[in-house]
């Protein structure tokens, strides 16, 4: 009795690391916004193993747009996967083609339940316009078999904010700061050679 109480404590810990190690993903990609009509994905097949009927395609990211996109918050999601047919779903059962594929290393299930995968940062802290991405692996093994299907992906991230111009009296103001500085250390060094006295001073201090 006591063995199996303490089998219960062990997997209720180890479903409780789990759920903890995801929810922050899960979390990051409800954050994130749709990128449709601004980033594009681009899809090659790069191998095919017909004995597990395993494909392997490179992924990246296009930015179509005239946005910054922060790289480390980008990801794909694999929205469907479409037969020769161009349907995304079985004709007897109308299941999902989807749900009959494994899915292999995603980084993630987005709250519709749809596998993510990160998209690799590159040399710098934003995705730039006309700018592509480096490639994501994308593994998914065909358990039925189908001759032909095409994943279908899209992207999602953060755009990055412009910084905030700086209002026309702010501007002045932090041009005239420099300006005063100097002013006042003129003025400082016309006291003590006895040029000026501290009433001129001050009165030359006055805007």
């Amino acid at each position: 009795m006591a063995k199996t109480r303490s089998m219960h404590i062990v997997v209720g810990s180890a479903c409780l690391l789990l759920a903890q190690a995801f929810t922050p993903l899960l979390s990051a990609a409800a954050e994130l916004i749709d990128l449709s009509g601004k980033a594009a994905a681009f899809v090659t097949l790069r191998s095919r193993d017909n004995f597990s009927s395993e494909y392997r395609y490179d992924v990246t990211v296009r930015n179509n747009s005239a946005d910054l996109f922060i790289a480390d918050s980008l990801i794909i999601v694999l929205d469907r996967i479409t037969n020769i047919g161009g349907q995304d779903r079985e004709n007897l059962t109308g299941e999902s083609l989807l749900n009959r594929m494994e899915i292999i290393g995603q980084d993630g299930t987005t709250e519709d339940g749809r596998p993510f995968f990160r998209v690799p940062q590159g040399s710098g802290p934003d995705l730039t316009p006309n700018s592509e991405s480096l490639p994501v692996t994308v593994r998914i093994r065909n358990r039925d078999y189908v001759a032909v299907f095409t994943p279908s992906f899209r992207v999602m991230g953060q755009k990055r904010e412009a910084p905030k111009q700086k209002s026309p009296a702010a501007a002045a103001a932090a041009a005239a700061a420099p300006n005063k500085a100097t002013t006042d250390k003129l003025i400082q060094l016309l006291i003590k050679k006895g040029l000026i006295t501290p009433q001129e001073a001050q009165s030359l201090s006055q805007p």
